[in-house]
Order: C-alpha cells, then sequence, then structure tokens
C-alpha cells in the first residue's frame, strides 16, 4: 500500500516491551472505516532533575544531558533519559530518598508521547502502511501530528448469563451494530439462538466473534466486575484463547487507587466502558440498576428483573424450562445498555472529552491527568518543566462559595440571576494560574486572599479563551455533546488546583478564586440594592432578587434592564480596582411566579441551599426532601404535593392530613423505601458506627450490591428487593415522626399552621 496520510481517532494508548525496547502503540479507526495500529520504537522515558542534582545519577546507564529548560524559580535544569519505562519511577524514589525533586517524572509513558507530539483524541499519520491479515491497518514509525477526525467507531455491548455462582456460562449476547445474537449451551436447536454443546466450544465461539466483529468499545452494565472477569476466568478455566483484541494479548484488569475505585479493563486495541459509571455521571437517580435506568431513560425495562429476590432462581428455570425466554432476555439486557448509552448520547460524549484533553476513552473524568495534557504542552513551550507530584503533599483547605443570607417566606415575581462560567471566567479576568503565582511582580494582581498574580504570561486564561470559542462554534452547530465536554473541562479546571493529587495544586491559587468569587456575589448583591430592589438569597455564583413589577411581562422587561445595569456596574468597579477588563457575564436564568424559601429547621434564619419555585405551572426544587436520593418516595410525595399547593393559593392542612392517614392505613407501604449506597465499598469498614442502610445490608443473604433498599419496621431496619414484598410490622410512626413531621412544617411555618393542626395533635400554647 502507498503511502499517504491518514486521520483517525486514538482509542487506546499504550505501549509494549520488545527486545528491551519499549514500543509506543496507538491503536484506533480510521475515518475510512478501517482500524489501525502505530507502533513506534524511537521514544524513549525521559524526565528533568535540577543541574546540580545529575551527579547522583552519574553511575546508573542514563542519557544526561543539560538543556536550556528551567523550573518555575527559574532553576536550571537536566534532562535525564532511561532505557525503559519501568527504571523512572525507581530513579524518582532514590532521588526523593535524597531529598531532590524531580520534573515531570511520573508521566505515563504513552501519554508522554501524545504530549510531545501535540495529539489530543484525532490525529493524522503520515507513511506507508502495511495491512495485517486481520485487516489491521499497520504503521511502523511514522509521522504523527494533530488533526480532526470523525471515524464511526464500533461498539459492542456484552452480557453474560451464568449459574449463581458464575461457575459456568449459560449464555452470551453480542449485541452491535449488524450484530444481535445469543450463544446459548444446549444439546438441542433454540429459536433465536447459537447453540453449542459444551461449554468451551460456546467461549471459543464468543471469542472469534468479538475478533470478527473488531469493536472499538466493548460495553455491558458491570461489564468489567462481572462479564469480562467471568469471562475471562472461565476461559483460563476450561483452557481456551482468551485474547480479545487486535494483537495477542490477554485482558488485564486494573483498580483506580482513588475514591471511587473505579475498575477498569484493559483489551489489547479495544476499550472497555461500563455503562453504569457512564450514566451516573450523566443521570441522577434513584438507584443504578438496569431495570431502573432503562425505564426512566428508555421507558422500557429488563423481560426479568435480575436483582429481585429469586432472579438466580428464575435464569435457572428459564434456562431449563424456557430457553427462549432466557434468550430473549439476555439479549435484551445487551441490547438495553446500548440504546440507554446512545440516548443519552455517553459513547460520543466520552469521545468529545477524550478530543479535548487527549485521556483515553476509560479516563476522560480523570481531571488531575485531563489537566496535564492541558498544561504541560503550554508549559513546555514557555521553557519551564513542571516538578514532580509530591505524594507527601498535604491539601489546603479551599474556602467554598458564598452563601448569602435567605430570607424564609414565600414571595411573587422572583428573578434569578447567574454567571455564566463564573469561576473560568474568573481565571480569564484576573489572569489566575500556577505560572503567573509564580512570575508575580510588584506590579501584579493581588486577589482578596492576598495571592498576587503577573498581568501578563498566563496559561489558563488562553486554554480556556480557545475552550470558549470551540462551545460557542458546538452551540451554533448544535453540537451537544462537544457543548457538554467543554463545560464538564471548564469546570474541572478549578477543581484541580485544589487537590494534592494535582502538580500544580496551590492553596493560594484555588482560594484566590473562591475569595474573587465571594467578593463578585457581593458586589452583586450591593449593585442590586443600589437599584432598588431586595436580594432574597445567594449562592456561589447565583441571586435571586424580588422584583417590584407584579405582571409577568412588567417582571421580565424589570429583570432584563437590572441585568444590564448590575453587570454594567460590576465591569466597571472590576476596571477601576484592578486595571484589568473583567470577562465575566451575568445572565437572567428565569422569572419565577412564586418562591419560597423555608425557615432553618429549629432556628428563626432562612435555610441554606433549599428553594423551591414556580414557574409557568411547573415546579422547580433545590435541596429539598424531595430530590434527595436517600429520601424514600413519601417524602417527594407529601412535599411537591404542598408546595403546587402552596404556590396556586390552595388549602395544605387537608392535603397533609390526608397523606399522613395513607401512610398510617398502610396504603402507601411502597413508598417508605430507603434507598441508600454502601459508600464505603464493605460493610466490613463498618466498624465506629452501623447506619441503618448497613444494618439491613447485613441480613442480606448472598452477594450485597452497592445500593441497599431498606424499610424501617419494629424490628429495626429490614432489607427489601425490587418487586419484593414490603414487611407487615413496618414502623409507620417513624415515618410520620421523622419524614412527613419536618417536611410538612418546614413549609407550614411560614402560613402560620402547624403539623399537629393536621394531624388532630394537641399542642402547646406559645406563651405570649
Amino acid at each position: 500500500m502507498s503511502s499517504g496520510d491518514f486521520r483517525g481517532f486514538i482509542v487506546q494508548p499504550t505501549y509494549r516491551m520488545r527486545n528491551e525496547i519499549p514500543v509506543i502503540h496507538l491503536f484506533g479507526r480510521l475515518d475510512d472505516g478501517r482500524p489501525f495500529l502505530v507502533e513506534d520504537d524511537r521514544f524513549r522515558p525521559y524526565f528533568f532533575v535540577r543541574r546540580e542534582d545529575a551527579t547522583l545519577l552519574a553511575d546508573a546507564k542514563l542519557a544526561i544531558e543539560d538543556s536550556d529548560l528551567r523550573d518555575f524559580n527559574g532553576g536550571s535544569l537536566t534532562r535525564v533519559g532511561a532505557t525503559r519505562p519501568a527504571e523512572v519511577p525507581a530513579l524518582r524514589e532514590r532521588l526523593a530518598r535524597s531529598g531532590r525533586p524531580t520534573f515531570e517524572a511520573d508521566i505515563r509513558f504513552p501519554y508522554r508521547f501524545l504530549i510531545d507530539h501535540g495529539i489530543r483524541g484525532d490525529l493524522e499519520i503520515r507513511g506507508e502502511p502495511k495491512i495485517s491479515a486481520t485487516g489491521l491497518v499497520r504503521f511502523h514509525n511514522p509521522e504523527i501530528v494533530g488533526a480532526v477526525s470523525r471515524p464511526d467507531l464500533r461498539t459492542l455491548s456484552i452480557d453474560l448469563e451464568t449459574l449463581p455462582d458464575a461457575s459456568r456460562i449459560l449464555s452470551a449476547a453480542l449485541v452491535g451494530k449488524g450484530c444481535e445474537e445469543v450463544h446459548l449451551l444446549a444439546r438441542a436447536p433454540v429459536e433465536g439462538a447459537i447453540v453449542h454443546a459444551d461449554e468451551a466450544k460456546l467461549l471459543g465461539a464468543v471469542v472469534a466473534r468479538i475478533r470478527a466483529l473488531d469493536p472499538d468499545i466493548i460495553t455491558g452494565w458491570n461489564v468489567i466486575d462481572f462479564d469480562l472477569r467471568v469471562f475471562d476466568a472461565r476461559c483460563e478455566a476450561l483452557g481456551v484463547a482468551r485474547d480479545l483484541g487486535r494483537i495477542p494479548g490477554t485482558t488485564s484488569f486494573q483498580q483506580d487507587r482513588g475514591f471511587t475505585r473505579q475498575s477498569r479493563a484493559s483489551i489489547p486495541g479495544r476499550m472497555a466502558l461500563d455503562g453504569i459509571p457512564l450514566v451516573r455521571d450523566a443521570r441522577r437517580l434513584d438507584d443504578y440498576r438496569l431495570e431502573t435506568v432503562a425505564q426512566a431513560v428508555l421507558g422500557r425495562g429488563k423481560l426479568l428483573d435480575s436483582e429481585s429476590g429469586d432472579a438466580a432462581q428464575e435464569i435457572l428455570r428459564l434456562y431449563r424450562e424456557d430457553p427462549k425466554a432466557l434468550v430473549d432476555y439476555n439479549r435484551e439486557d445487551a441490547r438495553l445498555v446500548l440504546d440507554i448509552l446512545e440516548r443519552e448520547g455517553l459513547l460520543d460524549l466520552a469521545q468529545e472529552r477524550s478530543r479535548l484533553s487527549g485521556m483515553q476513552l476509560d479516563r476522560v473524568g480523570a481531571s488531575v491527568a485531563s489537566f496535564d495534557l492541558l498544561y504541560l504542552p503550554e508549559l513546555r513551550g514557555r521553557g519551564i518543566v513542571a516538578p514532580s507530584v509530591d505524594p507527601e503533599r498535604k491539601s489546603t483547605p479551599v474556602k467554598g462559595g458564598t452563601l448569602l443570607h435567605p430570607v424564609p417566606g414565600v414571595f411573587s415575581q422572583v428573578a434569578l440571576f447567574d454567571f455564566k462560567s463564573l469561576y473560568p471566567n474568573l481565571i480569564r479576568t484576573f489572569q489566575l494560574d500556577p505560572l503567573a503565582f509564580a512570575t508575580a511582580d510588584d506590579d501584579a494582581i493581588e486577589a482578596p486572599n492576598a495571592a498576587r498574580f503577573a498581568r501578563s504570561g498566563a496559561i489558563l486564561p488562553g486554554i480556556i479563551d480557545r475552550f470558549m470559542e470551540r462551545r460557542d462554534r458546538a452551540k451554533r452547530r448544535q453540537d451537544r455533546n462537544a457543548d457538554q465536554a467543554i463545560k464538564i473541562m471548564m469546570n474541572a479546571l478549578f477543581g484541580v488546583l485544589g487537590s494534592p493529587g494535582c502538580r500544580f495544586s496551590m492553596g493560594e491559587i484555588a482560594n484566590a478564586i473562591t475569595s474573587f468569587g465571594q467578593q463578585t456575589l457581593t458586589w452583586t448583591r450591593d449593585a442590586f440594592e443600589e437599584q432598588g430592589v431586595s436580594v432574597l438569597y445567594g449562592d456561589t455564583d447565583s441571586v435571586f432578587v424580588q422584583l417590584r413589577a407584579s405582571g409577568r411581562a412588567e417582571a421580565l422587561a424589570e429583570a432584563e434592564g437590572l441585568r444590564e445595569r448590575v453587570e454594567t456596574g460590576i465591569g466597571r468597579r472590576i476596571r477601576d480596582e484592578y486595571r484589568v477588563e473583567s470577562r465575566l457575564e451575568l445572565e437572567l436564568e428565569k422569572v419565577l411566579d412564586r418562591f419560597f424559601l423555608p425557615t432553618l429547621r429549629g432556628g428563626v434564619g432562612g435555610s441554606k441551599k433549599r428553594y423551591a419555585g414556580w414557574q409557568d405551572g411547573k415546579l422547580l426544587v433545590v435541596g429539598l426532601e424531595s430530590v434527595r436520593r436517600d429520601s424514600p418516595a413519601i417524602a417527594r410525595r407529601l412535599q411537591e404535593g404542598m408546595l403546587e399547593r402552596l404556590f396556586t393559593d390552595r388549602e395544605l392542612l387537608p392535603f397533609v392530613r390526608e397523606t399522613v392517614e395513607s401512610v398510617r392505613r398502610g396504603e402507601l407501604d411502597t413508598e417508605l423505601i430507603y434507598i441508600k449506597r454502601v459508600r464505603k465499598g464493605s460493610l466490613d469498614r463498618y466498624t465506629a458506627t452501623t447506619p441503618p442502610h448497613v444494618q439491613a445490608a447485613r441480613k442480606i443473604e448472598g452477594r450485597v450490591g452497592p445500593v441497599v433498599r431498606y424499610v424501617i419496621t419494629r424490628r429495626g431496619p429490614e432489607p427489601v428487593f425490587p418487586h419484593g414484598p414490603i414487611p407487615e410490622d413496618v414502623d409507620r410512626e417513624h415515618y410520620v415522626d421523622r419524614i412527613l413531621r419536618p417536611v410538612a412544617e418546614s413549609i407550614l411555618e411560614p402560613t402560620g399552621a402547624f403539623f399537629a393542626d393536621a394531624v388532630g395533635e394537641a399542642r402547646q400554647l406559645e406563651l405570649i
């Protein structure tokens, strides 16, 4: 095949050792639809040390040479080249034990390659390829540069049905573009299935089909921790070749060290993406069982709820008595995952995030590493090398946004204003950036927390400028995924600066951003009050303003006029005090017909981060029980019903009374279920205290999932399974006193009514 220019998208950047030489592997798909592999054996790992520390490495067989690059303090650096990537961590630790710093000695080898070549997701390949027998387009040491590419990636959803202990695979569904098939362990034909007489033949056939279908992405529901692990274990047990990738090599499994403990599977040339974390990042739901998510997103569910109490036995029954039904169920599970991801655009979103940062598809949520891939090339372009991450560095407390004191009550015609991308625009306005912080001079911009920043030379403002331009283009072409990817990335730029895992983590910078935000919100309140209107509440980047107009049209006109005057006034104040041009944009989010701020429980002031509004017959609720995942559904029923009546001037007490009576009669028992996650990963980790959901979880026989459903009975917390029965001895008075009473009282208090009035309880007269 002749040489030329080829464009494609990187699905997996990795490397392999070949004859003691590291070989970069970039797997992906070309714009013309063919899979590709770039192999480069010319690149070597390297890092930097201070020039005076280079003598400490003289005994090692390293390529040591002086460089023109410097550290943040202007110190001279020496480049240290190693032979193998595995040598670098040992050298880094050796220097650390001597109290000597290293620079960029902790960047993963494939990402070092991508950074140095200016590649983020998409690339152009210039060279002469060879075509393997499997159709893989292979390039050896080509020239590569960044580009724009939009190939159609292939996705395959897999789902296994097994014995309850996963000791045998009964069937395997494969669903993707042009493929909907189920491989079934059976001795007789079954409609809709490809049958195999023994498990080893089934496994071998599935391996062959995956390789023939050649997916870029393998997905499923809990696909890494269950389907892929079980499949790999059964192949190993039965001696079946388990090479699922584009080149020889088995699947390896890892788990992140961070809080999420997210599992990952590495398949040569392919990317394993679990549907659960993709959906969890995008949607707030009571739980993330496939049945729950499918119903919420698609309006249809599983043919059998596999997480009900007797699901395993039901699967066995279907396998023995109605194998066609099992085949249909298995296929539909795999199809549901693909349909959910497509409906929500989650795979496209992951690709857009990869294009922005350069992170591979299963790591686009790694904010710190993404920041590195954005910032390090810009820093190198200025002749500066960043420090390695200090594993001993402690986190610096970062102050949050300002909360303006809320005014409790019920109001009409309330405008909600907020600042568009407040923290990114503060960074742009005041040059809030690690390099600008390091190079501050006598003419520096001083933040409210006393941190100082140079007026020129900052990197982050330029990165955000480019993101803003890309986001505007994405909105004009109505590219929802690109728009969302850029929004996520911009918001993450602030968070990493306060994380000890970030090499640029500096409490002064993070607190400079929040202190400017606090000042901005205070100035905004002052500016509105100077216009003669009251600010009812403010939180970080938004304020609720009581308008003077009574009609809808007049209120909208008043709000827009206020927005323009306040934004202009804040811009003038920033220019006068800091000698910079404001990049802040104040937006009119909405005008609410009615607005409610509850009082603080047990107090007299307003409750922060909790409010409700009414606009065009629709209810808006923030922070209250009806939108909390861990509140039982009865709280939502009561709260939303009361708020709708409050905003439409209807009586509240009769509705409260009817709800309480229905609960006491047992008519709403299915709405009394608590749903909570086991956040510590294991029940054994709960030692100091045992919360109710853990007590319930410990009563479940067999494997306990991450989400526990339970009710409070007179015996204590008891687990409840989806579609399973509710215990007969539910402690309904617990729900009346602990759930319904506080929810009702927070809404009744501004009206002068009491929960006791609704339920016929005697209440103590207040002293006058």
